[in-house]
Order: structure tokens, then sequence, then C-alpha cells
């Protein structure tokens, strides 16, 4: 087997580390540096797209019907909410990383059939918790995978968007009845308990992280009915 080939890397910002972007033949491998495990690689990639598969399905039959994805990563779970969406909704990805939204356009993009290209797709560049904090009654669907989950690596800044303020900002960004999803690489009980105390309906759900084998990653799937 060949071996793994360095494509690029980028600061992220608010934090001493860099995002790495690897590759080896068709596989490619984001990591931080200074990290021995991966962040995310292109053949685990199952649970990122359950995220978009359990919540925006539930939505796509709303009129202009729009989704908003925290965190662009490798564009597993944008791909899979396009193919969830209807012809006329949009989808907004946010992303912080420049870097990361040039490799999903550049080499990274082949690995989730280049959705970036899709005209539904719209690209923010900045923190999600920015774009949720100034929105109000603007989303259909909010599905975050920013940071690992509630317990995150890389931005302590990241916390908010789980915090009691920040899930009553989401809830005011979502429309009447509309679902947030949350990825996390494990179970964190203490964060069901916060949705609930939030207003959510909540329903816990689990995924492999690659199609019927590999890790058990954690879904939360909760409704506003704000």
């Amino acid at each position: 087997m060949k071996a793994w080939v360095p494509l690029g890397a980028a600061p992220i910002p608010g934090s001493p580390d860099q995002l790495e972007l690897w590759q080896r033949e068709n596989e490619f491998s984001i990591r931080i540096s200074g990290y021995v495990s991966e962040l995310m690689n292109s053949r685990q990639h199952a649970s990122e797209e359950a995220l978009a598969e359990y919540a925006v399905p539930q939505v796509a039959g709303r009129a202009a019907a729009h989704v908003l994805v925290g965190g662009l990563g490798m564009g597993f779970t944008l791909a899979a909410a396009l193919r969830s969406a209807g012809p006329d909704a949009t989808v907004t990805v946010a992303e912080l990383v420049g870097a990361v939204v040039d490799w999903n356009r550049g080499p990274l993009g082949q690995a989730a059939g280049y959705p970036l290209t899709d005209p539904r797709t719209r690209v923010h560049m900045g923190d999600v918790a920015d774009l949720i904090r100034a929105s109000r009654r603007t989303f259909d669907a909010i599905l975050l995978d920013v940071d690992n989950g509630p317990e995150g690596m890389t931005q302590h800044g990241n916390d908010w968007l789980y915090s009691p303020r920040g899930l009553a900002a989401i809830r005011a960004a979502l429309t009447p009845g509309g679902l947030l999803a949350v990825w996390s690489v494990e179970a964190v009980p203490r964060f069901t308990a916060a949705l609930e105390r939030a207003g959510y309906h909540t329903e816990v759900r689990r995924a492999r992280a690659r199609e019927g084998r590999g890790a058990w990653h954690t879904i939360w799937v909760a409704r506003s009915d704000g």
C-alpha cells in the first residue's frame, strides 16, 4: 500500500493547531496537528450521512425548505442533505476554515461527489454560531457536525452551541416545528438532558461509522415547537 501524502494544511481560527489534509490513493484523511487519531476519513462517513438522513426527510416536503449544515468537513453530510432535500430547497453550509472549502472544490471533492457544485448549495464562510445568532425563523433544519460533538477537540468557543444560550438561539433560528440534528463521536447523556430542558422533543439515535460496521456514533434529532 502506498504511503500517505500531505496535500495541505491550514490554521484553525482560535486554536494553536492546524488542520491537515492527507491522501493515500483514493482515500483521504483530515487530521489535527499534534493528535494521533484522525478527525475524518473518507472511508468512514456513514454516520455523517445519517446526520442528514435522519432529519432532512422530515422537512423536505416544505416549500423552499432551507437547511443549514454546520461544518463542511469532507462534504458527506452536505451531499446527504442535498439527496434528501427537494428540488426547490436551499442547503447552506457554514465553514470556518477557508482551506476546507478549497479542498472540497479540489481533490477532496471527489470523495462525496462534489456537493459544492450543486446549484442548491450556498457557502457561508464563518462561524456557524455567528450565523445562528443572526438568524430568526430562517432554517427548517440545522445539522451540526462541529468539533466532534458536545465534547469537542479544537475550539472551546464551540461549547456555546451546546449551552442553554446556544440551544435557545438555535430554537430562535428554526422555523416552527424545525429540527436540530447533532452528530457526536460518543454518547453524552447530559446533552440529551440539556436538549429536553431547552424545550426540544428529542430522539437519540446511533449510526455506524462505516456501513454495517465500525464504531458507533451518536446523533440527536430534536424538534422545536417554538
